[in-house]
């Protein structure tokens, strides 16, 4: 009788500061019954040879650039190699979807003229963005950087923002990249808001009050979206590739 092969039920999940946490995409990780093994390669974490214990990746945000000359910044760029080699998911989400993009060859840089995203903004979804879960891609999303890329070579262009171009993508079947930030809760954003004095009064960002005030307004459909894109991700099963 052939052997059956056990499911890897643990997602690797990135994380760049001392008390970041992956918020709202690791809780519907483990309400849906995955182990989360979080790392901090910035503090010297290592990060796994292969993929095999593993279902699924996640490399969240951070205030660093991926420009940055740090060896530990080099070496999680490299190390994105690994699942896009075995074809296991991929996300990056804002620096992670900079450091993505940096490994498939593009250039990150800052806004031209200076501007950042710090807030709810409108983005332009793709049909094929439209088309990677059964819940459509959300038009009003929270950000939270100044830097950004344009759409990687091979890859396909999922939403598009009018400051910074590529908003999310996916390269091959199984690797996403979002600039926007999904796993924000509202404990999240009022600690990023009360940690903000400099990044608030770059130009383009919003006051602090339309951050909470648009959350009430958005936060749902990004939430319902959120979950339904979890699902296909880690099942690799995302209805359009």
């Amino acid at each position: 009788m052939e052997a059956i092969q056990d499911v890897p039920n643990k997602i690797l999940v990135v994380l760049h500061q001392e008390h970041s946490t992956p918020g709202r995409i690791g809780r519907l990780l483990e309400t849906q019954g995955y182990q989360l093994d979080m790392r901090r390669p910035r503090f010297g974490d290592p990060l796994p040879c292969s993929m095999g214990d593993y279902a699924a990746a996640i490399i969240f945000g951070g205030p660093m650039s991926a420009n940055d000359g740090e060896d530990w910044i080099r070496r999680e760029i490299d190390w994105i190699g690994v699942p896009l080699k075995e074809e296991k998911p991929f996300l990056g989400i804002c620096l992670g979807a900079q450091m993505l993009a940096r490994h498939l060859g593009q250039t990150v840089s800052p806004h031209p003229q200076g501007k950042v995203e710090a807030g709810y903004y409108r983005i332009h979804p793709t049909e094929q963005g439209h088309r990677i879960c059964a819940q459509r891609f959300p038009d009003m999303v929270y950000q939270w950087h100044r830097e950004g890329f344009c759409l990687p070579r091979g890859a396909t262009l999922l939403a598009k923002g009018q400051d910074f171009e590529a908003q999310a993508f996916r390269y091959g079947k199984h690797a996403f990249g979002l600039q926007f930030h999904p796993e924000v809760t509202i404990a999240i954003m009022c600690r990023w808001l009360a940690r903000a004095n400099l990044r608030l009064r770059q130009p383009n960002a919003q006051p602090a009050h339309r951050h909470i005030q648009s959350w009430c307004w958005h936060d749902r459909r990004i939430a319902r979206w959120s979950d339904a894109f979890v699902r296909s991700f880690v099942g690799g099963g995302t209805l359009a590739a």
